[in-house]
């Protein structure tokens, strides 16, 4: 899926909504076994009940390849199960050096066929040039992170006076086009997206911390969309473990309408 296709989805139902596949096998409710098969099962349900209200999905490689080779088995399967009408993101946060991360962006543009991975931009652009070869898929470089280790780097200020992750964002923009270059903003920083669109007013926003975290997503719509809404807000925890019971794809399916309403009455 192209940007420009994102755009028509995200305009037509008028949801920017990403639901995050974190799917911790610890978690899986009563009825699925705790294994790799048990996640497939699982994911399977929460795609088939939150599809219509969502525009993309996020797989937390993490989650997947803890389980081994039978967990990137349902990292495939999952992946597979996503209509094509929808984004999909690995959310593998690679990056290293040129060569190897040319075989990163091999795994997850080919062999596992992503629209978008993330990517963490601290070893410089040659670690970020073999995702940008493929000019039809999305690059999604971290940006300002939610966690409280984003003092220790991405908010320290340059001789320059701008913050270190202002410098970044404004060197990765200069590296492609917003077609294919994508950032990743934590929803806790709401109020930092108004400067922030001010150094990248046209490139998509992927927006994690929504939900479990405490982003607000009034503020987040507020400061950050563009013309073309330009933001996908993802929540993972807060929707497919809405219950741990037998009723958990009711509730995912619920949890993902009430953001998806919520997210329609905000473009209003």
């Amino acid at each position: 899926m192209t940007k420009k296709e994102l755009v028509g989805s995200i305009k037509a139902k008028q949801s920017y909504l990403c639901v995050g596949l974190d799917t911790d096998v610890d978690k899986l409710p009563k009825g699925f076994p705790k294994t790799a098969q048990g996640v497939i099962d699982f994911n399977k349900v929460i795609i088939d009940v939150t599809a219509e209200y969502c525009v993309s999905y996020k797989i937390n490689t993490a989650f997947y390849e803890s389980l081994g080779v039978k967990g990137w088995q349902a990292m495939e399967e999952t992946l597979a199960h996503i209509p094509s009408t929808h984004f999909t993101i690995a959310d593998a946060k690679r990056g290293d050096i040129g060569n190897t991360s040319a075989q990163y962006a091999k795994t997850f543009f080919e062999v596992l066929p992503f629209d978008a991975i993330t990517v963490a931009p601290y070893m410089g652009k040659d670690s970020i040039d073999p995702f940008l070869a493929y000019t039809n898929k999305c690059t999604i470089v971290l940006g300002l992170t939610s966690n409280l280790g984003s003092r220790n780097f991405e908010q320290q200020k340059l001789a320059s006076g701008q913050f270190l992750y202002e410098s970044v964002l404004e060197q990765v923009a200069s590296w492609g086009t917003a077609d294919q270059i994508m950032f990743v903003v934590g929803a806790t920083k709401a109020k930092e997206f108004e400067s922030i669109r001010k150094i990248i007013p046209s490139h998509f926003i992927l927006v994690p911390g929504v939900g479990a975290q405490g982003g607000s997503l009034e503020e987040v719509t507020k400061y950050g969309k563009n013309k073309e809404i330009g933001l996908l807000v993802n929540a993972s925890r807060a929707i497919i473990f809405a219950s741990s019971e037998n009723d958990f794809a009711e509730k995912a399916a619920l949890v993902a309408q009430q953001y998806a309403q919520e997210m329609k009455s905000l473009l209003m």
